[in-house]
């Protein structure tokens, strides 16, 4: 029977800060075996517990800059005040290997995204918190940023959620465990769609010829 691999597609999660996105990606990456994190390149400084090449690629402003001039990035964008970028040829290379790549971007980037690949490779998912009250709590309980910080938060996961309506699917992350196992089914029943499936379907055919 001829072995066929099909090719990757990539998945976009966004969502506002606080809404609990690292989770139910971790869990994602956890339950689900072919889904490869894309590590963002970013000019912002590295906080403690990061580590360089795991969670992000940490490069200068110029560095950065360079690279745009030079086509490297598949999207990037500023968010406040630094630049987050995905590189085309890493992508690529996941999805030509059969692997899901997984990009945990904003609505920006996912816009970028879309205009830049086939939408057939591309499957896009926007989680949102339960309601404001909870995304408040989330953020006080984290202690990371102060009431100025909280409150500019708030106000830009208003217009993120704004943007829901542009994403091929919504999760709300009421219960944890519940958003975690919906964003599993996603992708599980992404992979089944008719044209993620046809090359496997010439080999199936092959068999059946002579």
């Amino acid at each position: 029977m001829r072995q066929t691999t099909r090719r990757g597609m990539v998945i976009i999660v966004s969502a506002p800060s606080g809404a609990g996105k690292t989770t139910l990606t971790r869990h994602l990456m956890q339950h689900v075996p072919g889904v490869v994190f894309s590590v963002s390149t970013t000019t912002r400084d590295q906080r403690p517990g990061e580590r360089a090449g795991v969670d992000y690629h940490y490069v200068t402003r110029e560095s950065f800059l360079e690279q745009v001039e030079q086509g490297a990035f598949l999207e990037w964008a500023e968010v406040f005040g630094n630049y987050y970028g995905t590189t085309r040829r890493a992508v690529e290379e996941v999805l030509l290997r059969g692997e899901d790549v997984l990009l945990d971007i904003d609505w920006q980037g996912a816009r970028h995204i879309r205009a830049h690949l086939d939408e057939a490779d591309v499957a896009s998912i926007f989680i949102l918190p339960p309601s404001r009250e909870v995304l408040t709590e989330r953020l006080v309980n984290r202690a990371r940023e102060g009431q100025a910080e909280i409150d500019r938060r708030l106000g830009e996961a208003r217009r993120d959620i704004g943007r829901a309506e542009e994403y091929d699917y919504l999760v709300i992350n009421d219960r944890v465990e519940e958003a975690g196992e919906a964003l599993v089914a996603i992708v599980r029943a992404e992979r089944l769609k008719r044209h993620r499936q046809m090359d496997r379907v010439a080999g199936i055919l092959s068999t059946f010829q002579g």
